[in-house]
Formats: C-alpha cells, structure tokens, sequence
C-alpha cells in the first residue's frame, strides 16, 4: 500500500448515507459537461443519470439494450440537461470499439457503473473472460483507456468507477483470475472483480494526474437493485430481504436507489472533491482503511490500493485488452 495513503487527509463531506444523488448536486450547473454512465438504464445508473441531467449535463446512457433506456430518456427530455441512449456490451470487446468508434468530442465524467454479481456458474465472455471480471473490469478497463485522449480533452475528467465492500474479502488472484484452475466461486469473483475496480481507479491516479484526469471508486452501500437478479429465493432469504410470500423487503440499513447513487454522483461532479484522486468511498466520505479486512465490514482493503498490485493489474488489463 501506499505510504501516502496513511498521511495525507482523509476526504469529509457534509453528506451522508442518507443523502440522495439530487441533494449531493443541489446549486451545482453541470451545463455543458458530457458524461458517460455504463449500465444507466436501471438502479443505481438510473437515479445517477437523473441526478446528473438535472443538474444540466449531458449524459449518455450506455447499456446493452438501448430500447431499456428509452422511458428515462424521454423522461429526461424535459430536465436541465439531455440525455441518450448507445448500445455497450462491456463483455465484448467489439461492441466497447463500435462505441469508441462512435464517440466525438471530450468527455467530462465516465461513470463505470453496469455490473453483475455472483453468476452461479462459472461463465466465459467472447473473449474468454470470467464473466464477472470481464463486465466489471476488463470492459470498463478497455472503455477508459480508449477514451483517455476524449478525456484529456476535456481539461479536467474524472473517471469513477462502482465498487462493493465485497472487495474486502478477495484480493486479485494474478495466477488464476478466470478461475481456470482453482474451484469456480461466486463470491470470491465477484470481490476479485471488485478489488480490480479499486486497482484501476489507483493506476489511474499514478498515470493520468498530470493529464487533468482523476479517478477514485465509490461503493454505493446495501441496495435492492436488479445487481440481484442472479440470487435465488433461498440465499435472498437467508440475507433477510425476501419474506415468506417472496416479497423483497429492505432491512434498515438498506438504502434506496437515490441514496445509492449519491456516492457516484459526488465523485462525478460535485465541487468538494475537485482533484482528488485515487481513493476509496462509501457514504459520501472517503474510506478509512481497514488493517484486517477478511474481519472488516466497512473500509477499504490495503489490498485494493497497493499500488505495486495496481501495476500489474494494469499491465494485465493492457494485455488482456489488446489480444
């Protein structure tokens, strides 16, 4: 880890997990600001378009299926800022370079927020991926650092990236990341998927700073979403959020989507975090670390900000990438 990450001030703001994604932006003018949000038609990406066309910027949605933004952007049509929709599959290296191909112009903000969770069998991607890692990481990988001269252009960008405190109990396993040899495990995937979200925002933090360019990752809490989609009746139950007439009912510390995507949205546009980069958040205030994180149940994990990790996980990344 870092040596600087244990001095250097710990980033507070007057938000907390409470706080909605249209609060965090309250009196801020996006006007003008061109911003990409991954996974935007539903959830999270949903309330984090809205926040940030309400505010004035210009946001595309970049899903699989174009058709399921369609009520959002008409609804959208009416707000400070515009929004539209374009075709991404960031499991598929060919559909993130048609979008590339497309894209003219700066880009102000790139929120990395499409994901999946705990696919119960071990699945592939066309270009032989873990499913998890290849949607989580590597596409969003490919997607940024495609952009990265739109992202220069815009003279001061910021990349986040959608994070989980699932990151805390998988370290990234270099020797076997598609679990090619070891037993195939939901949750191990999806914390390793999640630890190289962290890595990624900490490589870009060493390579693009003096580019205008930061980057810091958000975990946006406990939510129901359709993140869920892949868990059964029996493992929601256990979780507590599915009663016995197979209703999903959130516990209390659960946050709706609104108060999710607030994170996001501070770390995309807000004024308080102008410059920072690099760092880890939840609840709108930047993370402590967490010495023993198989233990911790908040924080960030030593693991995901070793920057000698966030090296080669790029070096990885370009090489996966490129093949």
């Amino acid at each position: 880890m870092d040596a600087n990450t244990n001095t250097r001030p710990r980033v507070v703001t007057p938000f907390g997990p409470r706080t909605t994604a249209a609060e965090v932006l309250a009196g801020v003018d996006l006007t003008g600001r061109r911003v990409i949000v991954t996974g935007g038609a539903s959830g999270l990406g949903t309330e984090t378009v809205r926040a940030l066309a309400g505010a004035g910027a210009e946001v595309t949605i970049a899903v699989r299926r174009p058709a399921a933004a369609a009520e959002l952007v008409e609804e959208l049509a009416a707000a400070p800022g515009s929004a539209r929709a374009a075709r991404l599959d960031l499991s598929d290296l060919t559909s993130v370079a048609a979008f590339l191909a497309d894209w003219q112009g700066p880009v102000d903000a790139v929120v990395g927020n499409a994901g999946v969770m705990a696919v119960p069998q071990r699945q592939l991607s066309a270009q032989g991926w873990e499913a998890q890692l290849a949607t989580n990481h590597l596409g969003h990988f490919a997607l940024v650092t495609g952009l990265y001269d739109n992202l220069r252009a815009a003279g001061s960008a910021r990349v986040v990236v959608v994070s989980s405190g699932a990151h805390l109990r998988a370290p990234f396993d270099f020797a076997d990341p598609h679990f090619a040899q070891r037993p195939y495990d939901r949750w191990s995937a999806y914390g390793q998927s999640k630890t190289a979200t962290v890595l990624f925002t900490v490589g870009i933090a060493n390579r693009w700073a003096d580019q205008g360019i930061t980057a810091n990752a958000a975990n946006p809490g406990y939510i129901l979403t359709n993140l869920q989609r892949h868990l059964d009746d029996e493992t929601m139950r256990a979780f507590g959020v599915l009663d016995e007439a197979g209703n999903r009912v959130p516990l209390d510390y659960y946050k709706t989507p609104e108060q999710g995507a607030s994170t996001s949205v501070l770390l995309a546009a807000s004024p308080l975090v102008e410059g920072v980069t690099g760092r880890y958040f939840e609840d709108n205030q930047e993370a402590e670390v967490a010495p023993d994180p198989a233990a911790a149940e908040a924080g960030v994990a030593p693991h995901a900000l070793d920057p000698a990790a966030a090296e080669r996980l790029w070096a990885y990344s370009e090489q996966a990438v490129a093949a």
